[in-house]
Parts: C-alpha cells; structure tokens; sequence
C-alpha cells in the first residue's frame, strides 16, 4: 500500500474524496481520467482495507433482485461496465482483476422457493433478460457438487464476479499512475463550509482547501462533522458481514452457487468464499462462532460435499447501509460543492462504475444526472 503523505499547514486541491475503498478509488481514477488535475484521497486507515475488502466480489443484480426498479436498472448498468473496466485497468496497470463470466446459479431448495424461481423467471424473461430456468438434473450437469435436494434452479449467464482484492490493487495503482494524491492514516475532523459553500476539510495532518467534497467513507460516513451550521446527517448505520475462506483443490464449482441463505464464489486460485451474515452490531468487526456456524450451515445446504474441505480464512467487513436499503449518491442540497458517494451496503463492488461516473459527471461535468434522483441525500430530509 502507498505510504501516507503528510500535507503542509494548507494545501489546496481541486476534489477531496473522503473514504478510499472501491467507490472513493474509482470516483478520483474517474476524475482524473476526465481532467480533474488535482484529487486527493483522504483514508481514516489504510486504502480499500474495509468493506471493499472482505466483500465476496459478486456482481449479480439479476440473482438478488424481486422486481425491476431504479435500483435494479442502476445496478444493471453499473454490472454491464466491468468488462470495459478490466480491460482497462489491464492496459493501465497490468493487473487482472479476474473477471469470472461464467455465470451464477440460483438454487431453490423447498416449494415457496420454487414458486419465487418461477417469479424472477417470468418478469426478467418479460423484460428482455438473459435467464435460463434448470431442472434439478440440468444444474447437476452444470455443477455436480450441489445438493440432491435442489428443487429447481436459475441461470443467470450475465451475473458475474470479479476478485475484489485485485480490483483495489489495480484501482490504487492506477491512481498512482493518474498523479492522485493518498493521505492515509489520516482522520477528518470536521468540514468547513462558508456561505453555504465547501472551502476545505480539516484533517489529523492539516488543513486542505478545496471546493469539492465527495463523502464516500462508507460506514464512517456520520463521523464527518461540519463547521456551524451542522451538516443534517444522513442516517448511514454499519452492518456487519462475515465470510469464510475454504480451499478447494481441484476446484469444486465454476459458476457462484447462490441460495436465499448463502452462497459459494470460487476464485481462480483454488479458494471457495462462502458467506455471508447480516448483523447490525455497531462497529463490532469480530468473527464470531455463531457467524461461521450459519455461513457453513447454509453452504452445506448447497454442497453437501464441503465437509471435505479445509477452513483456511475467516474475516467480517461493516457494511454502509441507509434505512431503505437504497445507496446515497449525489449532491448535498445544503451544502454546495458537497457530494454523496455513500450507503451501498452490500453492492459497494457492484456499483463502483455507475457511481464514479455519475458522480464525475456532477463534478466534472457540472450537472445532477436524472438516474442520480432516487438517490439523493435530500430524500431523508424530506420524509424527515
């Protein structure tokens, strides 16, 4: 990882981004590609080593979606950019990110299950979407590891992953490359704002001036404080995620195995990830025995045969989520020249390109994107 840099009493950028996970690296790489000369990343600790990090790397709007909303479309987008951007960061950086297009299969496991597979089957085939409907013999032909008591499966060949620890790797360095500035190990104390106007953030290390702010700290998004008058926060909490790492040598599935309860991803390098929980525990990072005795019960519930195989990793990630499940991006109607980038909870990975181009587009571009509208900061207030 890049080394902190430690900033005189006053320097003056064109963006500050706090918060350097996924979505903060690909907004400054995004930035910088579109002639935004001058962005710096402000990291509480080290680059993408949160949520970003322990997440599984799944890209699979059409698997997890009831319906097709605003979010679905946005995700749908966000998924269909990944071939262009590991292409590009290949050219740029020479690392493969590992894009695995082999698809994912959902599996149901009882009647009301089945009944949901025939749902999703119906509105994604009415919408024009790429899904195949298996029987419990086409999906053991596919994949012969998976449980006999599979009723019924999905395919969806356009629901991919990608290794999400290569992509922070390559996402960094590329940065590196475009002259974006890190300042690591680096606290915000609080945002300065002037006549309604960003004028900078005050940091561990010092002043920054600037008058572009995007808040893409994820779960630490509320620890951001404002100069008077008080920022009206957005109600950002942390839910935590654990996973468990198997190794599985030969490999033991092509396609991510996903079930309403769990799922297996596998990685080139002979590692099987099975998660994941969701636990609103505050900031309480542990892997806990009762996480890993859920993960694994669900993921033998897909493959029996994994008793077989050695546990080699465990960790847990917190991820950002807002009360209606939905993320917060765009432009701050109470302060301007601030911008959202925060809340995507468990698609922070998938959403990374969607959301770094429309928030380059607000910045660079100067204008609030349509499809940004279901999203925006303000949507709290106004309920509120």
């Amino acid at each position: 990882m890049p080394n902190p840099a430690s900033p005189s009493s006053n320097v003056t950028t064109d963006v500050v981004i706090i918060g350097g996970g996924v979505i903060g690296l690909e907004i400054a790489r995004t930035l910088a590609q579109r002639g935004v000369k001058d962005v710096t990343v402000i990291e509480r600790g080290r680059l993408g080593q949160e949520a970003s990090y322990a997440a599984a790397g799944l890209l699979a709007p059409q698997a997890e979606a009831d319906r097709a909303d605003d979010f679905f479309r946005l995700a749908c987008r966000s998924r269909d950019l990944y071939p262009d951007l590991a292409k590009s960061l290949l050219e740029e950086t020479g690392i493969d990110i590992e894009l695995d297009r082999t698809g994912t299969l959902y599996l149901a496991f009882a009647d009301d299950e089945l009944d949901e597979i025939e749902r999703r089957y119906e509105w994604q085939t009415n919408a024009g979407l790429s899904v195949e409907k298996l029987t419990l013999a086409d999906a053991r032909a596919l994949e012969p590891w998976i449980s006999e008591a599979v009723h019924g499966a999905l395919l969806f060949p356009q629901d991919i992953q990608v290794e999400n620890r290569r992509l922070l790797k390559a996402l960094i360095a590329a940065n590196e490359r475009l002259g974006v500035r890190f300042l690591t190990d680096t606290t915000v104390e609080f945002l300065n704002h002037e006549h309604g106007r960003v004028t900078g953030v005050a940091t561990s290390r010092g002043l920054v001036s600037t008058r572009n702010v995007v808040l893409a700290c994820g779960a630490w998004c509320n620890f951001i404080k404002t100069s008077e008058p008080q920022l009206q926060s957005v109600p950002i909490e942390p839910v935590r995620g654990q996973m468990v790492c198997l190794r599985a040598e030969p490999p033991l599935t092509r396609h991510v195995l996903y079930s309403p309860r769990g799922y297996l991803v596998p990685r080139r390098d002979g590692r099987l990830l099975a998660g994941s929980t969701t636990e609103h525990v505050g900031f309480e990072k542990q892997v806990t025995t009762a996480g890993v005795h859920s993960i694994l019960s669900h993921a033998l519930e897909i493959a029996p045969r994994i008793t077989e195989l050695p546990i080699v990793d465990t960790w847990s990630g917190l991820r950002p989520h807002a009360p209606d499940d939905l993320p917060v991006i765009g432009r701050s109607h109470d302060i301007e020249g601030l911008v959202y980038a925060t809340g995507h909870y468990r698609n922070g990975i998938l959403l990374a390109p969607i959301t770094a181009d429309l928030i380059a587009e607000a910045i660079a571009g100067n204008v609030q994107p349509d499809l940004l509208a279901p999203f925006a900061p303000d949507r709290f207030s106004l309920v509120a």
